[in-house]
């Protein structure tokens, strides 16, 4: 029987070495690929074309939500399975709305994660324990606030400057990590921002704070990255 591919996205070299080692161990599993950043991830699943992607939601360069979203949309026959520390059920609601198939908490235990796998690769929807099936249908519902309604009418391009924008990147450093001109990359600020409703940076800040996929990437700046000024906008 072949055996389910997975990629592992996870920014943490510790967790996802230890996944994969998990998964590694499992006769009926493969590790494919591995990344530690959104961008790349988008990239290794065209590339590899994995039977499912085990994502966190806090990576950097774009959230592992919308790489859910991406994923789901571009290649519908890899399943995502979300490995996530965070409980909350605004991110449940956000994975499940974007396509994940599952939600494992990563304070589970190690068959929690490998029963996720398997259920999702064989097209079925699996939750911690602690999320009820109750809970999956609600948060599938979910009705989102007129921020998140805003934040869905973005293009992908230009969800990919504003979840760059809120880790910390200026206009240049945008322009270089998504390898386009910085005309370009202020051109798609400007456009998100009148989207979103704003006016400056700050309210662009303010903004992000009230749309829930976006809390992990305010928490995920990396070193040597500034976070722009008033000459960047």
């Amino acid at each position: 029987m072949p055996k389910i591919t997975i990629v592992l996205a996870d920014d943490h070299h510790i967790v996802r070495g230890g996944v994969s080692a998990l998964l590694k161990a499992e006769p009926d599993m493969q590790v494919v690929g591995e990344s530690g950043d959104g961008l790349d991830t988008l990239r290794l699943v065209e590339e590899l074309k994995p039977r499912v992607l085990v994502t966190d939601i806090e990576i950097p360069g774009i959230s592992g939500i919308e790489v859910t979203r991406r994923v789901t949309a571009r290649f519908p026959e890899t399943r995502v399975v979300v490995l996530s520390m965070y409980q909350n059920e605004a991110f449940v609601q956000s994975a499940l709305k974007a396509g994940a198939m599952a939600y494992v908490l990563k304070d589970s235990g190690p068959e929690e994660l490998k029963t996720a796998i398997r259920t999702a690769h064989n097209g079925g929807h699996y939750l911690s324990p602690v999320l009820s099936e109750l809970a999956f249908r609600y948060y599938a519902a979910g009705s989102k606030n007129t921020k998140e309604t805003a934040y869905d009418s973005l293009t992908e391009r230009e969800r990919e400057v504003l979840h760059l924008l809120v880790q910390g990147y200026n206009n240049a450093q945008v322009a270089a990590r998504l390898v386009i001109s910085r005309r370009t990359a202020e051109s798609h600020r400007a456009n998100l921002m009148r989207k979103l409703g704003a006016a400056n940076q700050a309210d662009l800040m303010r903004i992000a704070m009230q749309i829930d996929e976006l809390q992990p990437m305010l928490k995920a700046k990396k070193p040597g990255v500034s976070a722009g000024g008033p000459t960047d906008l």
